[in-house]
């Protein structure tokens, strides 16, 4: 059976930077991506997609985002850039390489993998994200819609949609962009729970990232604390808060009823809609995990700054507030992986 000192579950920014961090370490990772690609999960993001921050804050260390640092870098240059950082790590990257599962181990883990390869490994990364998870709410008769009901992980472009009646449900950045550029073509709500919270893009002439990072609370290590992560107010430059105030889209309080192709509003009124989009996130893709007792009863890691509580060995990184409110961003990911580096380096040193 092949052996691994360190292996890392998942490509993409959260497994990249960890590589990138463990090799700083003197250690040699294996990286273990299930798609076809080492960018992750990038190439699959709807088509539009842009980054929330500038391209001299959304880079990885050890690579700046070239071009005009000040613009947004599309889904695709995203993509590209982390490609071209994957070709250029000195460490084994596998594709197509979905793990299984992870199981403890004499002196470490076992981990199997879909091709039927087995690995063991002295500690394991868990970089796999969360996009694999997209989270589905328990909507009252959603089950029974007889119309197309699919998450934004699904959604790719707004064209197989024009002029369908069609409701967004959300209340992020996602779900607003995604509703916008719908209602260019069709007729669309965004459906919340409560009204949407918009940031400005842009305060005294700085762009937000500036601020967050001067003040510090880029960094913060609030995911200490946090029981309940806070939802994310809609970064904006004026144009999606002027889509809504123009009902393109229009927002509305969140449906309360389903009944074969048409819903219930909270005023009474009924209409048919053909899809209802759900861009209402998602959770921790650890279902390789759920073996070892490292996770608790919804499927979250137990951890403590990405180094799990109940495993030595086993760490976590690219996860929504893992330590800061920058953990599963590109300009933060790659501080939280020098962290688990550092110490599972140590654990390696003493074990």
């Amino acid at each position: 059976m092949e052996h691994a000192d360190v292996v890392v579950i998942g490509g993409g920014q959260s497994g990249l930077a960890t590589a990138h961090a463990l090799l700083r370490q003197g250690l040699k990772p294996v990286i273990l991506e299930a798609s076809g690609r080492a960018a992750g999960s990038w190439p699959r993001y709807y088509d539009s997609l842009t980054l929330f921050s500038p391209a001299r804050y959304s880079s990885l260390p050890g690579m700046p985002f070239g071009g005009d640092p000040d613009r947004h870098p599309h889904r695709d240059e995203v993509t590209d850039y982390l490609t071209t950082y994957a070709a250029r790590l000195n460490t084994e990257i596998r594709t197509n390489a979905r793990v299984e599962e992870v199981r403890g181990d004499e002196g470490g883990f076992k981990i199997f993998v879909q091709a039927g390869s087995e690995l063991t490994a002295r500690v394991v990364v868990a970089a796999s994200g969360t996009f694999g998870n997209p989270y589905w709410p328990a909507l009252p008769g959603l089950d029974g819609f007889t119309g197309t009901v699919l998450h934004a992980a699904e959604y790719a472009s707004p064209e197989p949609f024009s002029g369908q009646r069609i409701v967004v449900v959300g209340a992020g950045n996602s779900a607003v962009q995604i509703a916008a550029e719908l209602a260019d073509i069709a007729q669309v709500t965004l459906a919340t729970r409560t009204p949407v919270r918009f940031a400005r893009q842009h305060i005294l002439g700085r762009d937000l990232h500036f601020w967050l990072r001067r003040t510090g609370l880029d960094t913060a290590p609030l995911g200490r604390v946090l029981r309940t992560p806070p939802t994310q107010p809609v970064l904006d430059d004026g144009r999606y808060r002027a889509a809504l105030n123009s009902d393109k889209p229009d927002q509305q309080t969140l449906f309360t009823e389903i009944s074969d192709n048409k819903i219930t509003w909270p005023d009474g009124t009924t209409e048919q809609v053909d899809t209802i989009i759900l861009a209402t996130g998602y959770r921790p893709d650890l279902p390789y995990l759920d073996g070892l007792g490292a996770l608790d009863q919804h499927g979250h890691p137990l951890h403590r700054d990405g180094a799990s509580l109940t495993r030595p060995g086993l760490a976590y990184v690219g996860l929504e507030w893992l330590r800061s409110l920058s953990s599963n961003s590109l300009r933060g990911v790659g501080r939280d992986a020098e962290r688990v580096a550092r110490r599972m380096a140590n654990h390696l040193a003493r074990s």
